[in-house]
């Protein structure tokens, strides 16, 4: 690594360490969702999964194989608002479950966001979660599921908007797989991402009223 590529790094370590990616990332979600005409904190979400690959700088501790989508690497677990910008994300090894990871990423999603008492999600997270969520956490989940009727590829309520946000982050070519040796640089990254996404937003002009 270059000397200008190191420097550039303990920047990004420092702040990594320290929060401020994350900081940053809330304080321009909450001015992207005011100039929306939204509270700057939200009262509903949506969560889901993506699994991808893992380059191989990723060590066995914190990789894993998702049988279900046929992939080594890493899951990204993500809730995000109702226009589609993110509230928290975990990354764990592929083979760590949904409903496991979603106890632990909503604690933290409710603590920060007092407001929020809706999340959407898909038939992967059924079962003991929604009663534990609705008793500890006081947040319904709402499980949309596919109809037996339905065949090929189904745009589903609300959960195109989770799909919409993992659909953002392969665009940005650092995330087309993971090649962070650490889950909170992999974590960090995807902050970043989404940074751009709403400095973006808030770069626009705002329509001219006739």
């Amino acid at each position: 690594m270059s000397r200008r590529g190191t420097g550039v790094y303990a920047f990004f370590r420092r702040w990594r360490d320290h929060g401020l990616v994350t900081e940053f990332h809330d304080r321009l979600r909450g001015r992207v969702r005011e100039k929306a005409g939204r509270d700057p904190e939200p009262s509903a979400g949506v969560i889901d999964s993506q699994s991808v690959k893992a380059d191989a700088v990723v060590g066995a501790d914190s990789r894993g194989f998702d049988g279900g989508k046929l992939i080594n690497g890493r899951k990204r677990h993500a809730v995000v608002d109702t226009l589609g910008l993110l509230l928290a994300v975990q990354v764990t090894p592929a083979d760590t479950g949904d409903r496991a990871a979603a106890q632990t990423l909503l604690a933290r999603v409710v603590d920060a966001h007092h407001r929020l008492e809706l999340v959407w999600a898909d038939g992967g997270y059924t079962g003991s979660l929604i009663k534990r969520c609705l008793t500890a956490l006081a947040l319904v989940i709402a499980v949309v599921k596919r109809s037996d009727d339905m065949r090929g590829f189904v745009v589903l309520p609300k959960r195109w908007i989770v799909e919409r946000f993992f659909a953002h982050l392969m665009r940005t070519r650092r995330l087309v797989r993971d090649f962070e040796r650490r889950t909170s640089s992999a974590e960090a990254m995807i902050y970043w991402s989404m940074t751009l996404l709403m400095t973006r937003r808030l770069a626009r002009p705002r329509p001219s009223r006739v």
